[in-house]
């Protein structure tokens, strides 16, 4: 596992002055011997994937494929600040500069004040985080929604930021795009509250918003236009990522079955969060702010190769304007993460019913595929 010095020492304390660890959301419980367990596991699946990733670099494939994704980027910016309305505005950029600590060091604003036109660098704005790595699994939360609606736009009536979320799968298996997988979003609105489930200070199980389900097109690709997260007690901004393989699309627009492949966690830059969170409706959320580096879960999201804060941009030059955001994800298709993703309700036309048997303590722990 990669941690940071801070996390290692919260482990250890949890770990030896009680036999349960409480987290973010209420009745979240992690016991010991599971902790154990995790952590050695981790290092098995971490060599057996090495293995995997070793065949995916510097093949003319994935060459090509990665300068697709950058003019498709490209593409998608400026097709973005054209229904805005703000082609020519100034447009605020990533990347100025042991894991997390690397990782949350660094700038992933790819925003500068350039005009956007055929001189920009796009290798250097519209290239990704990662290269073909496998992109750590982390613990799914409570607030899962199964069969969730396929959608794109999942604003509703929400209000807050706007962000185009941009997310490209790769099966590290192969190094190809991974084609036909069915790729779930959710996280908070702007005061920290979810949608679709019946926990109390929740939107309830009538509620949809900031929800949605998209397959991965040819390139591995599924775009959501949503909003930026809020945050709520105990952890830090964050959306919530689940990807499903075999999954049946309904006529209903819904989905049923599949196997769960990869969950994971996106988190975003400090001093975004911090810009953001001073402005309508996000400083109306009085709840205390926890910091990247102080939230338990971002701890499993890195490893010395993946850099769990994906890349964004600002449209134009104020936030009104919105972000577009994007990452690129290793994940193995082969993998059946289904215990680690209990839900806790089920999506259904005029409102949703709670899961019977939801599991709490399977929720709080992630995959040994972990950072």
């Amino acid at each position: 596992m990669v941690f940071v010095r801070s996390i290692a020492a919260t482990l250890a304390v949890a770990l030896s002055l009680t036999p349960v660890a409480v987290f973010g959301h209420p009745g979240e419980q992690y016991g010991k011997r599971e902790a154990l367990e995790e952590m050695g596991n981790a290092v098995v699946v971490a060599k057996m994937n090495a293995r995997a990733l070793e065949a995916c670099q510097n093949s003319p494939e994935v060459k090509a494929r990665k300068e697709r994704a950058m003019a498709r980027r490209q593409e998608t910016f400026a097709r973005l600040r054209q229904e805005r309305k703000i082609e020519k505005s100034p447009w605020l950029h990533r990347r100025d500069a042991e894991a997390l600590q690397k990782w949350a060091s660094q700038s992933h604003n790819k925003t500068g004040q350039y005009n956007y036109g055929k001189e920009t660098p796009s290798k250097e704005i519209f290239g990704s985080n990662t290269s073909c790595v496998l992109t750590p699994d982390n613990a799914n939360g409570p607030y899962f929604v199964y069969q969730e609606q396929i959608r794109s736009d999942v604003v509703e009536d929400t209000v807050g930021v706007p962000l185009h979320l941009e997310l490209q799968f790769i099966d590290v298996q192969t190094c190809e795009p991974a084609e036909g997988i069915l790729i779930d979003t959710w996280s908070c609105n702007a005061t920290g509250a979810y949608s679709g489930v019946s926990a109390r200070g929740e939107g309830g199980l009538g509620t949809t918003y900031l929800r949605g389900a998209q397959l991965a097109d040819a390139d591995g690709v599924a775009s959501f236009d949503t909003i930026f997260p809020g945050h709520y007690q105990g952890r830090a901004t964050h959306q919530h990522l689940i990807a499903h393989v075999g999954a049946e699309i309904l006529d209903n627009g819904t989905y049923t079955g599949g196997t769960v492949a990869h969950l994971s966690q996106l988190f975003f830059d400090q001093p975004l969060r911090d810009t953001i969170e001073a402005t309508v409706p996000y400083n109306a959320n009085q709840i205390p702010h926890t910091s990247n580096l102080r939230d338990w879960f971002t701890g499993f999201a890195a490893t010395e190769e993946y850099d769990p804060f994906p890349n964004y941009i600002m449209l134009g030059g104020d936030l009104k304007d919105g972000l577009f955001v994007w990452a690129e994800l290793g994940l193995n298709t082969s993998s059946n993460w289904d215990y680690y993703a209990p839900y806790a309700s089920t999506w259904k036309e005029g409102g949703g019913y709670d899961n019977p048997d939801f599991d709490f303590r399977a929720v709080a722990s992630p995959p040994p595929t972990h950072g």
